[in-house]
């Protein structure tokens, strides 16, 4: 009765495991689609004032969601090498303990598999801190800040170097 409940709530993990990098995976194929569909909206939106931010905001989400590829691709690939790392420790206890049960050890990948769905949708938060989504952060205040007082020091050079030419020119 304990080994069929076991092995009942094994295959459930194992069935939520690979349901939960599928979810991922569906999920961030949506979110592109509707992201590229919206890409020219927020293109145009971004050309009246007030809603300047619009187009770096669609970037920075377009660029987070597409980073959960390689961020699940990171993640699988730490599962698989822990998950081989199990099955060599199993094969290494069998080899010199012939009392060794492989059950002893189904607890243990249990946990493993608990660990990996919680990982999995851990990954569009993880994507998150690589680009932040809500804007570029403070990175992308200073480049606007720059960018602005740039602006203002060559307006400011334009016109005096204006209002020298025009000077000389009416002789005052």
């Amino acid at each position: 009765m304990k080994k069929s409940m076991r092995d009942w709530f094994r295959e459930l993990l194992e069935l939520l495991f690979a349901a939960a990098a599928l979810v991922i995976d569906t999920i961030r194929t949506f979110f592109l689609i509707v992201l590229a569909i919206l890409g020219p909206i927020a293109f145009a939106i971004s050309v009246w004032d007030g809603f300047q931010s619009t187009l770096t905001q669609w970037i920075t989400r377009y660029i987070s969601v597409y980073l959960w590829l390689p961020v699940s691709d990171l993640f699988s690939s730490i599962l698989a090498k822990i998950q081989v790392l199990m099955l060599q420790n199993d094969i290494s206890e069998l080899q010199n303990n012939p009392n060794f049960s492989i059950e002893a050890s189904n607890g243990v990948y249990l946990v493993f598999m608990i660990i990996g769905i919680i990982g999995y949708f851990t990954i569009p938060t993880v994507a998150g801190w690589i680009i932040q989504s809500g804007g570029a952060g403070n990175y992308g205040k200073n480049v606007n800040s720059t960018a602005g007082k740039a602006g203002s020091m060559a307006g400011a050079g334009a016109g005096a170097a204006a209002g020298n030419i025009s000077g000389r020119l009416l002789g005052k």
